[in-house]
């Protein structure tokens, strides 16, 4: 195992910063998979669940799971945005860029678009490559696979990870500039994660997307000797058109008790919209259509229109 700088900065006054990474494995050929977080600084649970991938990973490797074995390298990245990590900011704190809307980036370009330059040089030759991410301060996400105009191979393989819902989009021109496009140029299978709510840790969905990982390593070979339980392999897969939005009828407060991956029938109580100043009830939010509890607003401050709940119907 290794870990070393992936890019090193200078900064304007005193120390210079660097991006570190983990390669753990065989050392020979390109990462077999690469997985990525932290291009958002604020995103909690990606940085989190890649740190701590890392030291299991490296634990294998260094013998303490004698029954398993790392059969192929790892690259690891857990956080791109260092600088908005430690400040927890979404944005690169220096000029406020969105550090995912830098790709393919520029060899000889600004900061941010040197980082992505050298991001996308590092894992767009791995055979499998995983971005993780949060929502935002306001809306919590069901642990989730996203897919993006997918190949018949990464609908498959989505499978592998485990996580209780697989989502598919189309490429939109906004997400032209992001990581995930600028893989999809090169051959091999390109997958992200959407983990819950960005500026704290929900620990019960990293705990999923850990186990997910794990799982997706051991049914691709890469890790060896992972027993896989039946009964996490199963996943509901849901296109765009199955997605139900519900959104504020006006302003105040909305407080929900759901937890998310639960399902909803038409018409049940989802939460209330209460008047700030007086406490009173302004809506009752409902559920349009039946079915499963994939998003919440967290954040219980909102005008009208705010997106409120996303249920995905089968």
């Amino acid at each position: 195992m290794s870990s070393r700088d992936l890019v090193l900065m200078t900064a304007p006054l005193r120390e210079d910063f660097t991006i570190p990474c983990h390669e753990i494995g065989p050392a020979a050929g390109n990462p077999a998979v690469s997985f990525v977080s932290g291009l958002h600084g604020d995103e909690i649970n990606g940085i989190y669940i890649l740190a701590r991938l890392a030291d299991f990973l490296t634990a294998v490797e260094e013998g303490a799971y004698p029954k398993l074995r790392l059969a192929q390298r790892v690259l690891i990245i857990p956080a791109v945005n260092v600088l908005g990590a430690n400040t927890l900011r979404r944005a690169w704190p220096f000029d406020q860029s969105d550090q995912n809307r830098m790709f393919p980036g520029n060899q000889m370009g600004e900061t941010t678009q040197r980082i992505a330059y050298t991001v996308l040089e590092a894992t767009k030759k791995s055979a499998y490559r995983v971005d993780l991410h949060g929502s935002n301060l306001y809306f919590e996400e069901l642990p989730q696979v996203r897919l993006y105009d997918p190949t018949p191979e990464e609908r498959e393989t989505a499978r592998l990870f485990g996580l209780p819902a697989i989502m598919e989009r189309s490429v939109s021109p906004v997400f032209t500039t992001t990581l995930m496009y600028s893989w999809k140029y090169w051959p091999g299978q390109s997958f992200l994660l959407q983990v819950g709510q960005a500026g704290s840790i929900q620990l019960p969905h990293c705990q999923q997307v850990f186990r997910g990982l794990v799982a997706f390593l051991g049914r691709i070979g890469v890790l060896e000797g992972v027993e896989v339980a039946e009964a996490d392999q199963e996943a509901l897969y849901f296109t765009r058109e199955c997605s139900v939005r519900i959104y504020a009828d006006r302003a105040g407060m909305f407080v929900s008790d759901k937890t998310l991956g639960g399902w909803v029938s038409k018409g049940q109580e989802l939460g209330y919209i209460y008047d700030s100043f007086n406490g009173a009830v302004r809506t009752r939010v409902t559920a349009p259509a039946a079915g499963l509890l994939t998003g919440i607003r967290r954040q219980p401050m909102l005008f009208e229109g705010d997106l409120l709940v996303r249920i995905c119907t089968r």
